[in-house]
């Protein structure tokens, strides 16, 4: 009996484990095919003035331009890697290229931010 507990809570931390591995995004339809989105089913963005690796998108901008946040235990998965914000947060990137929410979008699907300024585009799968 004593074994058969030991392996449920050795399933636990692995499942815990895994939820922390695996980047928070997913892939929703919109008006321009499928694009990727956070957890809460909110479009993500990548910023053209960002470069691998690194964001350029802070105070006002980060306000309009929410980054998507990693967790401080989060780790790297295949395409997604966490960056270093400079206020000493942590950022999900695809394919090194930080990604970011648009305040304007509202529901699952909603791209309204593409293209805004010449600087945003969709982030794609």
């Amino acid at each position: 009996m004593k074994s058969v507990k030991f392996l449920s809570v050795v399933a636990a931390v692995l499942a815990a484990t895994a939820a922390f591995a695996a980047a928070p995004v997913t892939t929703v339809e919109s008006a321009k095919g499928k694009v990727l989105a956070g957890e809460n089913g909110m479009t993500l963005y990548t910023f053209k003035k960002d470069v691998k690796g690194v964001s350029n998108c802070y105070d006002d901008c980060a306000k309009n331009w929410p980054p998507l946040m990693a967790a401080s235990d989060a780790k790297a998965d295949g395409a997604y890697s966490i960056i270093d914000r400079k206020d000493g947060t942590k950022q999900w990137a695809k394919d090194g290229m930080p990604l970011y929410y648009w305040v304007k979008d509202k529901k699952t699907g909603d791209i309204t931010g593409d293209g805004v300024g010449g600087n945003w585009d969709l982030a794609k799968p």
